[in-house]
């Protein structure tokens, strides 16, 4: 039987405007993993699971409206008011964009970037582990080769649930304890970040770590992580900005990052020149890196 079958279930998710709706989904369709979510026709679609049900998420916007539509469809549905929160975070749909653009304004390169773009979002992600699964194979690695790679992963831990293994949503993400386990041979990662990889889900498979805390506080989670071997600052603050919805998440370290803003201002020759100048831009700075990179290319963004 098919994640879609069964029952469905409708809710209309209110937003604050603007919202950049067509680079949320370029970002999504950028970063997805074939198999396991799809962008079509202005629409984002996902298996999920969720307290052991399966279905399928498909979230679109509503033309001339403030509210996006989400579908659930299958068992989950069942679920669907405990699924409004992680579907409005992925989404970044309690983002307030008159104080983001007036706090990073204060700043004139921020401030163009900011009228280039209005309503851009951090967009999120529908499960913390499956966004540090993510996060770790991306560490220098570029988007479309760290793509590359999950996509082996879902194949050689995730869970088939379609016939045909090349279908566009035929597959459910592995699972902490199977990604734990699974033989990741020749699967295009250095070892030492397939062993990363694996403490990591073995972490979160008996319950050491959780990725999807309180979205309140956070602080003991960043230091948790960023004590496990082959997890640095880069690593946790991306999770920061895109799984636990800090608003001031700043991934220093990131190459293009620096390179955008040493582009910009020639005087910014090391790492922290940076970290100065970014000060300026608390508590907004997980925006201004989204705007940053989008200046690079108008569509999928960067990591």
């Amino acid at each position: 039987m098919s994640a879609s079958d069964s029952f469905q279930t409708v809710r209309l998710l209110p937003f604050n405007p603007p919202l950049d709706w067509h680079r949320i989904l370029a970002f999504f369709s950028g970063h997805l993993t074939f198999g396991v979510e799809a962008v079509m026709d202005g629409v984002y679609t996902r298996n999920v699971e969720f307290k052991g049900s399966l279905g399928v998420l498909s979230v679109g916007k509503a033309p001339g409206e403030d509210y996006l539509i989400a579908t659930v469809s299958g068992d989950i549905s069942r679920y669907m008011d405990d699924l409004i929160e992680p579907i409005s975070h992925m989404f970044d749909l309690y983002a307030v964009p008159d104080q983001i653009a007036e706090g990073l304004a204060r700043d004139p390169w921020l401030k163009a970037l900011v009228q280039a773009r209005p309503g851009l979002r951090v967009p999120g992600s529908f499960s913390g582990f499956e966004l540090i699964v993510r996060t770790i194979v991306g560490q220098q690695v570029s988007v479309k080769g760290a793509t590359t790679i999950i996509e082996r992963l879902v194949r050689r831990a995730g869970i088939q649930i379609l016939q045909d293994p090349s279908a566009q949503l035929g597959w459910l993400f592995p699972t902490p304890d199977a990604l734990a386990g699974a033989n990741l041979e020749k699967i295009g990662m250095p070892g030492k970040r397939v062993e990363t990889l694996q403490r990591v889900a073995a972490a979160v498979a008996c319950g050491e770590l959780s990725l999807n805390p309180p979205h309140e506080d956070i602080s003991e989670l960043r230091l948790q992580l960023l004590a496990m071997p082959g997890i640095g600052p880069w690593t946790v603050e991306y999770m920061a900005m895109r799984a636990w919805r800090d608003p001031d998440a700043w991934p220093a370290s990131d190459l293009v990052l620096m390179n955008l803003m040493t582009r910009q201002d020639s005087s910014l020759t090391r790492l922290a020149l940076h970290k100065k100048r970014a000060q300026a831009w608390k508590p907004w700075r997980a925006y201004a890196a989204m705007h940053i990179w989008n200046s690079a290319v108008d569509g999928p963004g960067l990591m």
